[in-house]
């Protein structure tokens, strides 16, 4: 992945933060690239804030378990974005299965800095544009923007036939409010988390990956799952 690939997704950070970026994007790059016939895509995006600091290593081993899942079925492949600081936003290119993107994953730190949902929700409006995306999911904690202009975004998104599936770590409200709505905008599904139970993420992230891989009718089958039943529950 080239720095050229990332320009629409984020700012130039400041020099400090420079050569863990360059690490970032050399072992991206590195990453096998899916297959020509790949199925569904998947773009995984992390708020990297400090408000995220308590429980990130927690959350982090957690969400790599959506990878897991998503190697295990065909035909998908994942993108991993993330932000943090007050200018970084970025993403790795698709590849197979989520494979290498958990290790990659791994090395990334909080960092303080404001919410960037605008960039993730408009980097995924120029991905779907070019190639179907079929989900979004992100985790996050905080809302620190405009309310209005992420509807808006979100609508695009639903148009784009892009659902978001939004996994909020803890009880803001005014994020809880912006994230239902940006996943009711899409058709996608809303859910909260938090540390007294680390094993609900991680199977929301397998559900979501089982939609994204498959459709509804692979959520379906997950139907088992409590969470694929929660995220059914609000798709219609």
């Amino acid at each position: 992945m080239s720095r050229s690939q990332n320009e629409g997704v984020g700012l130039v950070p400041g020099a400090s933060s420079c050569r863990e970026i360059d690490l970032f994007l050399d072992a991206a790059a590195k990453l096998p690239a899916p297959s020509c016939g790949e199925g569904g895509r998947l773009i995984f995006a992390l708020d990297a804030t400090m408000s995220r600091q308590p429980t990130w290593d927690l959350a982090q081993g957690l969400q790599c378990k959506m990878f897991e899942t998503a190697s295990k079925l065909g035909g998908l492949s994942v993108q991993l974005v993330y932000f943090r600081g007050f200018a970084e936003c970025r993403a790795s290119h698709f590849v197979a299965g989520g494979q290498g993107l958990a290790e990659l994953m791994s090395k990334i730190s909080v960092r303080a800095g404001h919410t960037q949902i605008a960039k993730v929700l408009r980097h995924t409006r120029e991905e779907a544009r070019r190639t179907p995306v079929r989900v979004l999911v992100y985790v996050g904690d905080a809302m620190e923007e405009g309310p209005d202009d992420l509807a808006a975004l979100a609508g695009e998104l639903g148009l784009l036939g892009v659902k978001a599936f939004v996994f909020q770590e803890g009880d803001d409200r005014a994020a809880r409010q912006v994230f239902r709505e940006i996943a009711r905008l899409t058709g996608g599904a809303y859910a909260s988390f938090d540390r007294s139970a680390p094993e609900r993420l991680a199977a929301l992230l397998s559900a979501a990956a089982a939609y994204a891989a498959g459709g509804r009718s692979a959520l379906e089958l997950e139907a088992r799952n409590p969470a694929a039943r929660h995220l059914l529950s609000q798709m219609g």
